[in-house]
């Protein structure tokens, strides 16, 4: 059904495998879409009672395809239109998976990078592979986290670190991700596998109401501004997008050479 993503059923669980895994899983146009689509199917099947969202090969995402990015449509002003790719694809499936009655797993089974990170931490549960990392890599080609990565990432380690991942750009090795409080599990490479498929069962035969209105509480109390976040990231993506140093991070990243940002 899917090209870029793949979707099983396990009992009443379902698992989402992101799967680019030459390109580490990163988001292409098509993938949004797929992933949109997928995510939509199994909130809306009142069997799946769990689901869990992964990543193929050693990477659960490297965030945005960049050689994508150039290449989507313009604004009337000419610049890259970042906002309707967010307000569109992203911001549905992230506030479908934090809204769903039921509960989501992040398998964050290598790096979780920019989209990737947000789509992590828009989960209910994160267990990390010993190897994963994170990493706000907007920074880096001169834009600002979005997909929700701030608000998330301040409601579970504080805002403290999530300016820190912000402004510095830097991985966040899975064992620091646990003492932060930004994953609530980290498993032995040899054992995530079957450490994930385990939580996956037991909250695929639990008790489905309980979780959904345990969910419906902390949305309630923690992310009830979600959606307002989302749009204030766009606009300030979209503006990010006009700079000088948004065009010269991407002319490095792709030229494969260090930016020379000059702060406008």
């Amino acid at each position: 059904m899917y090209e870029t993503v793949e979707l099983e059923r396990r009992g009443a669980a379902a698992l989402i495998r992101l799967n680019r895994p030459d390109a580490l899983n990163a988001w292409n146009h098509q993938l949004g879409i797929e992933l949109l689509d997928a995510v939509g199917s199994v909130a809306a099947d009142d069997e799946v009672r769990a689901v869990c969202v992964t990543g193929s090969g050693r990477a659960f995402s490297s965030g945005a395809d960049l050689r994508d990015l150039t290449a989507r449509d313009r604004t009337a002003d000419g610049q890259i239109d970042v906002q309707t790719t967010l307000t569109t694809i992203y911001h549905p499936i992230l506030t479908t998976l934090r809204r769903m009655p039921k509960p989501v797993v992040a398998a964050i089974n290598g790096p979780a990078v920019g989209i990737g990170c947000s789509l992590a931490l828009t989960c209910d549960l994160l267990l990390a592979a010993e190897s994963a990392y994170m990493l706000l890599a907007f920074v880096n080609i001169g834009l600002v986290p979005d997909g929700g990565a701030l608000a998330l990432m301040s409601a579970r380690a504080g805002a403290g670190r999530a300016i820190q991942m912000a402004m510095l750009g830097e991985r966040v090795a899975a064992a620091d991700l646990l003492r932060a409080g930004l994953v609530d599990a980290v498993l032995p490479d040899d054992e995530f596998h079957d450490g994930v498929l385990a939580t996956l069962d037991r909250l695929a035969t639990g008790p489905t109401q309980s979780y959904a209105g345990s969910k419906r509480q902390v949305n309630a109390w923690t992310y009830a501004d979600l959606e307002a976040q989302l749009e204030l990231e766009a606009s300030i993506q979209q503006e990010m997008a006009h700079s000088a140093d948004f065009r010269e991070g991407v002319a490095a990243f792709l030229a494969k050479r260090p930016p020379n940002f000059c702060g406008r």
